[in-house]
């Protein structure tokens, strides 16, 4: 029950996005089309989970019986390069409609703070394997779902063509974030 618990806090209720406002830029930039989000949300969810899994277990299974836990942001932040490189290899090579729509945004995962955040709070929240394998499964998945919901919104708005001329673009798109932060509130009374 414990483990549903951390799964629905980290989707709904404390959504990475819209509650530790990590990822923003992607959430921004890639935002502008549905199909782009999701895969930007795919590459993002690889990211984190194998990113982790290996932190994780670089963490426990070296650092810490070696006593160097301070180099664990260092070696952190290879291995969550080393993961978008090969990302940026393989959409580039066998999605490469993705990877050119995707444009700079796919790199900078490298630079996501969702991917380096969700490393560090498996390790700063004391989780177990089991814990750390939900939370790094359950933040992207957030993530995913609330780009994808987004993306539908602003589709949506773009396509109606009825936003007043200082509303549009970035102004109207940091609105509709607030006002889906502000939704996704309801969701506080789950856990």
């Amino acid at each position: 029950m414990e483990i549903m618990a951390l799964i629905i806090s980290s989707v709904l209720v404390f959504n990475i996005v819209l509650v530790r406002f990590l990822g923003i830029c992607p959430f921004l930039g890639v935002s502008k089309n549905s199909g782009n989000a999701i895969g930007m949300g795919v590459a993002a969810t690889f990211v984190v989970f194998f990113s982790s899994l290996l932190s994780y277990g670089l963490y426990h299974l070296v650092l810490v019986p070696l006593s160097l836990e301070y180099l664990a942001l260092l070696s952190f932040i290879l291995i969550i390069a080393s993961f978008v490189q090969f990302v940026e290899m393989f959409f580039k090579k066998f999605i490469p409609a993705l990877y050119k729509a995707l444009g700079i945004y796919l790199p900078l995962i490298t630079t996501n703070c969702i991917v380096l955040g969700v490393a560090l709070d498996n390790i700063n929240n004391g989780f177990t394997f089991l814990e750390m394998v939900a939370y790094s499964i359950s933040v992207p998945v957030g993530f995913t779902l609330v780009i994808l919901i987004f993306s539908v919104m602003r589709e949506r708005l773009d396509s109606l063509n009825k936003v007043p001329g200082p509303f549009k673009g970035t102004a109207i798109a940091l609105i509709t974030t607030a006002l889906l932060a502000l939704a996704f509130t309801g969701f506080a009374g789950l856990i």
